[in-house]
């Protein structure tokens, strides 16, 4: 059966506007980038540049590496897959968060380093340095003592996407360019404004959300909180950001009801986010006809 998001493409663009592309930090939430990705695949349209931020980075990463969004979603579905079903046990069978139960403290020696990590779920074909990517990429840190963002396009790759997503409370801080980094989403967690310079068109896929559950489901653990507090605070930013000067197309796919960690729902957060596939296609048309208009 025919996907039905497919049944009127749009013709690729080679020589039309170039597409710059900020992919947003959400934690599983960003899992809705892949299908934005799907879109680029399915017009035969690659971004002139990448920005990503915290989890934007990761996907960012793998697709300016050169892999397919498909190839994207299958990885991530097996990698993920190895946690369901222990993550669905843990959410399902006990009154207390998966959040509780994790043995890592703020400030702890416990915590997790985001290299390892990145090692363990990155797929083998990401490029081993920013010089080797088939599509310019910026990868937005924050570095703790100049208390500022920290955007790396040269180097070593897989050190730049772990610092990016070094979310205090769950991840050491990574030293790198003789830096102390710290999750980019903490300065700039939509960075579409490191793409405009170099594309007529800029898009944001903004998959941020806020603290879930309602008043009366009691107060959150200290974990939860610091979370959603850096939610709440990124959330803040790009607000701001988006009220002094908006990208072209600012995408917002239908996942605020994900909690930040909730990666074992991935099919479900895809499905979700099937819509925005379509909802791009129909803005790039109307952006690209209209770049056409003006120059006859």
């Amino acid at each position: 059966m025919a996907d039905p998001l497919e049944s009127s493409p749009i013709a690729p663009q080679p020589s039309g506007p170039s597409v710059g592309l900020a992919l947003g930090g959400g934690g599983a939430r960003g899992l809705a980038h892949i299908p934005v990705l799907e879109a680029f695949d399915e017009l035969g349209l690659k971004p002139r540049i990448i920005a990503g931020a915290s989890i934007g980075a990761i996907i960012g990463a793998a697709y300016a590496s050169g892999m397919e969004a498909r190839r994207i979603r299958a990885h991530a579905d097996e990698v993920l897959g190895r946690w369901t079903e222990i993550a669905r046990h843990l959410f399902t069978t006990t009154s207390r968060s998966l959040l509780e139960q994790l043995p890592l403290r703020p400030f702890s020696t416990a915590l997790i380093k985001p290299e390892t990590l990145m090692e363990a779920v990155l797929p083998a074909q990401l490029k081993k340095d920013f010089g080797g990517l088939i599509l310019p990429l910026k990868i937005v840190a924050t570095d703790y003592h100049a208390q500022a963002p920290y955007v790396m396009e040269t180097g070593a790759l897989l050190p730049a996407v772990a610092a990016s997503t070094a979310l205090p409370a769950l991840f050491k801080p990574v030293e790198h360019d003789g830096r102390i980094l710290l999750d980019g989403g903490l300065t700039n967690p939509l960075p579409f404004d490191l793409v405009e310079p170099a594309a007529d068109i800029t898009i944001a896929s903004h998959v941020l959300g806020g603290p879930s559950g309602d008043r009366g489901t009691g107060s959150p653990s200290s974990l939860e909180a610091a979370i959603a507090s850096s939610q709440i605070m990124q959330n803040a930013i790009v607000r701001e950001k988006l009220k002094a000067h908006a990208p072209d197309i600012v995408l917002r796919p239908n996942v605020d009801g994900f909690r930040v960690l909730e990666f074992y729902r991935i099919r479900e957060i895809l499905r979700a986010a099937a819509p925005i596939k379509d909802e791009l296609k129909r803005a790039l048309d109307a952006r690209i006809n209209a770049a056409a208009r003006k120059t006859f």
